[in-house]
């Protein structure tokens, strides 16, 4: 199955397959466009099934085709702000990671100077090394 990427620049819609270009390049973002570079490489791991990667005014969706990419964006969106809520509700101070774990799947979910990421992996794949790699 061949991989789908999908990047989304300033709410400007994309195709599935295809960058939309933007009048603001997403170097502009170092954080983002270092994270970018981390992802693309944590992507290449065994296990590792996609990521979603978004900041205020971009996104970079490279999850394998599928009709629940959408649903995949929602979900560790949802979960972000879960954790955060759950943190602030308890006082635990600010969450640095989430993982959540189905019969196959896990996800781990992180914020990162106002960037949020959602890395799909298989439930087996293992997500330590994975934080400290974004985090460098």
């Amino acid at each position: 199955m061949s991989k789908q990427k999908i990047i989304v620049k300033n709410d400007e819609a994309a195709v599935a397959g295809q960058a939309v270009v933007s009048s603001k390049p997403v170097a502009e973002n170092t954080t983002f466009a270092s994270l970018s570079a981390s992802l693309a490489e944590i992507r290449k791991l065994k296990g590792v099934i996609g990521y979603i990667l978004r900041s205020n005014s971009s996104a970079i969706i490279d999850l394998p085709p599928s009709e629940k990419v959408t649903e995949y964006a929602m979900f560790s969106s949802q979960m972000l702000d879960f954790s955060n809520q759950v943190s602030n509700e308890f006082g635990l101070g600010e969450a640095e990671s989430m993982v959540v774990e189905s019969g196959s799947v896990k996800v781990l979910c992180m914020t990162v100077a106002e960037n949020k990421i959602g890395v799909f992996m298989e439930k087996t794949a293992g997500h330590a090394w994975i934080v400290k790699r974004i985090l460098l």
